[in-house]
């Protein structure tokens, strides 16, 4: 695969997902909830997920590359309460980032500050990048 062809095939972009903030100490996103539903109206669970393996990765690429290349391992999330509208926002920060493996918070909240998830993502440090086919 090309370049190109890799990043045309990007989850995070077809969900609508942008990065707002990038540092070691946190990665701050957004997503908006039209176009990422379920059947009832809210916000999918699984697009919070998304989100929350988007923003935690790029915490963990962040820390580790080029040495080592991040890929997720376990993803935790708490679903509190369903947004409806408008734009939700993740903020990944570290608990542990280590030679092998990192751990990292998302807290999501709505436009109005509320929490919606809070989601926990391991990963593990791979000594080589994955390789895509």
């Amino acid at each position: 695969m090309t370049a190109e062809q890799i990043a045309a095939e990007q989850l995070a972009d077809r969900m609508g997902i942008e990065v707002l903030e990038t540092s070691r100490e946190q990665v701050v996103g957004r997503m908006p909830v039209a176009g990422n539903r379920q059947p009832y109206g809210v916000l999918h669970g699984g697009a919070n997920a998304v989100l929350a393996e988007t923003l935690g990765s790029m915490l963990s690429a962040v820390n580790v590359m080029p040495d080592r290349f991040p890929v997720g391992i376990e993803l935790s999330c708490t679903h509190h309460r369903s947004a409806t509208s408008g734009w939700v926002t993740g903020v990944a920060t570290p608990i542990h980032i280590g030679r092998s493996t990192s751990t990292t918070e998302i807290v999501i909240t709505d436009e109005q500050g509320r929490r919606v998830c809070t989601a926990r993502l391991t990963c593990l440090h791979r000594d080589n990048r994955p390789r895509v086919s």
